[in-house]
């Protein structure tokens, strides 16, 4: 690693760090929305809890701030893995970020912005699984947390089979697929107890980012 690395990859995690939805909910009520709804900083907390627009808003820019992280670490940096260390800074930013005492959202939303630009074929397919899984079984947390398995597992499975991709971005992206299963983790005691409500049930949290 260069120099210039060293540099982008901070740049990349601050980035990715910026809590948007925090950002809009201060502006607009002066309140701390990590004391409102679910306490998440993501979109979806931001759409029940300060409507569509300001949801919306912060959906496209925890989305683009990992994209853009993928894209400026991609071109200057000086390995062909830059780009996922970049997309995985700011993931880590949005999840740990150092503006808020590292207490974060989930990272969804950024990892599919990072996702689609890392490997945008294994980022279809968890995608599509989430989708699945959503209209289905209707439980949103249990959908980001397979699509975000399915897409290291995919990632590492093309790299294996057909050569796709490099050993260091596929691990890469598994290693972001681990960080976002694991910022589910009351999701998930809540599944294994059956205490987890559903897409739209009473209750449902909804903490898609």
């Amino acid at each position: 690693m260069t120099g210039a690395d060293l540099l982008l990859l901070p740049a990349a995690y601050l980035l990715g760090a910026i809590p948007f939805g925090y950002i809009f909910t201060r502006f607009r009520t002066g309140q701390d929305i990590r004391t409102m709804g679910s306490g998440n900083i993501g979109a979806t907390n931001v759409l029940r809890t300060q409507g569509k627009l300001f949801g919306l808003f912060t959906l496209i820019l925890d989305f683009g701030k990992a994209a853009v992280s993928v894209w400026f670490c991609a071109r200057w940096g000086s390995q062909p893995w830059m780009g996922a260390a970049g997309g995985a800074a700011a993931v880590a930013g949005h999840c740990f970020p150092a503006y808020l005492g590292f207490r974060g959202g989930k990272g969804i939303a950024s990892g599919l912005g990072a996702f689609l630009f890392i490997a945008p074929l294994p980022a279809a397919i968890a995608l599509g699984v989430f989708l699945i899984e959503v209209l289905v079984v209707r439980f949103v947390s249990l959908g980001s947390i397979l699509a975000s398995i399915t897409f290291g597992t995919a990632l590492l499975g093309f790299h294996l089979a057909f050569g796709w991709y490099s050993l260091p971005v596929a691990l890469i992206g598994a290693a972001m697929g681990i960080l976002l299963v694991s910022r589910h983790h009351k999701n998930i005691r809540n599944l294994l107890k059956g205490t987890e409500p559903s897409l739209w049930g009473p209750g449902s949290r909804k903490d898609l980012a």
